[in-house]
C-alpha cells in the first residue's frame, strides 16, 4: 500500500513497475544491467476518489499521457531500488499536489498610512533629483 493521504492509499497492484535500461554515463554498468525504472498507473481504473481523479486527468502535466495513464522514469541513481523508490515518491507527490486545494485570495487594498508613505518617498526621490539638475537648464 501506497499512502498518499490519511484516508487516501493506492494498493500495490494499480502500480506497475519494470526495469529497463537507463541512459546516459554510467560505464559498462549501463550496458548490462537494466537499473532504471518505468512505474504506469492508470488513473481511470484505480481506486482513488473521483475527485483526485478528476484533478489528475485536469492538471496538464506531460506525465500524464491522453489515456489518463501516469507514467514515470526514473533514473536517476544507479540502483534499481532507489529508483523504483523515487518513481513511487514522485507518484505521491504528483497525487499530493492535487490532494491540496489552495486557498481563495482575499482582494485586499493597501491602508492609508501605506499610501501616505510611498507618496511621501516619490516627492522625497523626487526633490533629490532636482538637486542634481544644472542650474541653467530650461527643461525643468
Amino acid at each position: 500500500m501506497i499512502k498518499i493521504t490519511s484516508h487516501v492509499s493506492i494498493a500495490d497492484y494499480e502500480i506497475t513497475l519494470s526495469a529497463i535500461r537507463a541512459q546516459g554515463a554510467g560505464g559498462q554498468n549501463v550496458n548490462k544491467v537494466s537499473t532504471a525504472v518505468h512505474l504506469r498507473f492508470d488513473i481511470n481504473n484505480s481506486s482513488l476518489p473521483e475527485i483526485y481523479k478528476t484533478k489528475l486527468l485536469e492538471l496538464g502535466d506531460y506525465r500524464i499521457s491522453k489515456e489518463g495513464i501516469i507514467i514515470i522514469k526514473a533514473q536517476r541513481f544507479r540502483s534499481q531500488d532507489k529508483n523504483r523508490t523515487d518513481a513511487i515518491v514522485r507518484l505521491q507527490t504528483l497525487i499530493k499536489r492535487v490532494s491540496v486545494t489552495p486557498k481563495k485570495r482575499k482582494a485586499t487594498k493597501p491602508s492609508q498610512a501605506a499610501q501616505q508613505r510611498r507618496l511621501d518617498s516619490k516627492q522625497k526621490h523626487s526633490a533629490l533629483k532636482k538637486t542634481r539638475r544644472t542650474p541653467g537648464c530650461l527643461n525643468g
